[in-house]
């Protein structure tokens, strides 16, 4: 299949290369021209503007940081909607607002495309792995159209419901995983300093009530999993910024309709806080909130 894929970022680029491996035709645009050509040694085409990107596209996706960003990419001028032709299947796996969504999807039907949004959860190691889970907001049969070539990239795609339902389960997910992430960091820090662990009490937890994702396969304890971003420094995985930014989306889904959400308010704050500390920590993976429980190496804190 003729694949455009827009944003070859993080996230963007393993997922355009697994697509590449299963044989699909991609044709690449970014804002930053070394990030697009760096799928031309693996057989990828490059573009200059989007819509020289998906000018012979049967399907087009985007992994976009923002809604700003999708909006521009798909509602501005020069942007996908703008004097494409053909109209090939419209997918975006960014994580925005449901509301940019709707937009994105009601001004796409007007103009005959057919559109879904369809955020991913596993991060960057779940994109490299191809084994993401894919949240979908479309008509069914547009659903069923795109599932085959979300797999290609995943290894499960729901289909939660109509345009905006799968921007909603994503947000609904990320608030959950960055309070999971906010525990396991303030358990893990608890216990090193009564002397245990963190090894240890991982062990323990991952076989008792208190086991999960991020205790199991996303530790924020440098050393306790040696393919883990805490164990490299922090790098890769999710970005602080970029999950302040959606736990912003979830507290206004919250607002929107009056749900109380005191977890993830909190959660929240603790991660805007551990970003105000250090300038740096805004793009470092979220598990590096285990150094607001520990300011100084975890390394280093004594038995």
């Amino acid at each position: 299949m003729k694949i455009a894929f827009i944003g070859i970022g993080n996230m963007g680029a393993p997922m355009a290369r697994n697509l590449l491996r299963r044989g699909h035709s991609i044709t690449a645009f970014d804002v930053s021209t070394s990030a697009r050509s760096s799928l031309e040694p693996d057989g990828a085409k490059t573009a200059s503007t989007v819509r020289e990107a998906a000018i012979d596209a049967e399907m087009v996706f985007t992994m976009l940081p923002n809604g700003a960003c999708v909006e521009q990419t798909y509602l501005g001028e020069g942007g996908l909607l703008d004097g494409l032709v053909q109209r090939p299947v419209l997918v975006d796996c960014s994580t925005v607002s449901p509301q940019t969504a709707a937009l994105v999807s009601t001004e796409g039907k007007r103009r005959g495309f057919s559109v879904a949004d369809a955020p991913v959860s596993g991060g960057v190691m779940g994109a490299h792995a191809g084994t993401l889970t894919f949240m979908v907001g479309s008509d069914s049969s547009v659903f069923n159209e795109i599932r085959n070539v979300l797999l290609d990239m995943g290894k499960t795609a729901f289909h939660a419901g109509g345009n905006g339902a799968g921007q909603m389960a994503k947000i609904c997910n990320n608030m959950l995983a960055a309070i999971l992430m906010a525990g396991t960091a303030e358990v893990l820090a608890l216990a090193e300093r009564n002397g245990v662990s963190a090894a240890a009490i991982t062990e323990i937890i991952n076989a008792s009530t208190g086991g999960n994702f991020m205790s199991q396969r996303w530790n924020p304890w440098p050393g306790v999993q040696a393919d883990s971003p805490a164990s490299n420094e922090f790098k890769g995985g999710f970005q602080v910024g970029l999950m302040i930014k959606d736990l912003g989306l979830a507290m206004n889904c919250a607002h929107s309709v009056s749900a109380s959400v005191p977890l993830g308010s909190l959660a929240k704050n603790l991660m805007v806080m551990h970003a105000q500390t250090d300038a740096n920590n805004l793009t470092k993976d979220i598990s590096s909130i285990q150094t607001l429980y520990v300011p100084k190496s975890p390394r280093e804190i004594p038995a």
